[in-house]
């Protein structure tokens, strides 16, 4: 079992950059596969991106390749998304997900595990 909690949500202004934390807890994060959703009002909730659990591997949605990128710390049992040139259209709730010994995938009903959500809100 793993709990997670996301940090750094925030409201920045378009071109702008944040930096979202999960910290997991247990000692079995290394064999997760993580990934990062978001879902924006009135919409459902979509991947944004994902890590392999050796950190080897990684895959990016087509909206956010370029601007995001996902790392993660297996001593510190945190995952990051480092988000550069926001746009209004990024706004929405991220959420991290764990997929145990997971392949990377998109298909957020294979990620047994999430967390709460942080709030990023882009303006213009």
């Amino acid at each position: 079992q793993v709990q997670l909690v996301e940090s750094g949500g925030g409201l920045v202004q378009a071109g702008g950059s944040l930096r979202l934390s999960c910290a997991a807890s247990g000692r079995t994060f290394s064999r997760y596969t993580m990934g990062w959703f978001r879902q924006a009002p009135g919409k459902e909730r979509e991947f944004v991106a994902a890590i392999s659990w050796r950190a080897d591997n990684t895959f990016y949605a087509d909206s956010v390749k370029g601007r995001f990128t996902i790392s993660r710390d297996n001593a510190e049992n945190t995952v990051y998304l480092q988000m550069n040139s926001l746009k209004p259209e990024d706004t929405a709730v991220y959420y991290c997900a764990a997929h145990l010994w997971g392949s990377l995938t998109e298909l957020g009903y294979l990620y047994e595990h999430w967390g709460q959500g942080t709030q990023v809100t882009v303006s213009s």
